[in-house]
């Protein structure tokens, strides 16, 4: 996959993420493009550690599914980090 087409996955799915997450998760656009982006190495790293696939192809569900599986995890992961005390 080439490099616009991962910042695209990485864009779209850090967007479903922040949809399918309840509250209100702050930061625009850009944030969204660079919790998506790690979210989908890590969702790539994780799959093909435990045999699921890789990010390899655009058009794979199973790329999608990684993807968005691993920007919830970022995002998360992000809240946890950022929260207010």
């Amino acid at each position: 996959m080439g490099f616009l087409a991962f910042l695209l996955l990485g864009l779209i799915a850090g967007a479903i993420a922040k949809a399918i997450l309840p509250g209100k998760q702050g930061g625009g656009w850009l944030a969204t493009l660079i919790l998506g982006v790690v979210g989908a190495l890590l969702g790539g790293w994780i799959g093909s550690l435990l045999g699921l696939g890789s990010v390899d192809s655009f058009f794979s569900i199973g790329t999608w599914l990684l993807a968005i599986g691993g920007s919830i995890l970022v995002i998360l992961l992000w809240g946890l980090i950022t929260r207010k005390r």
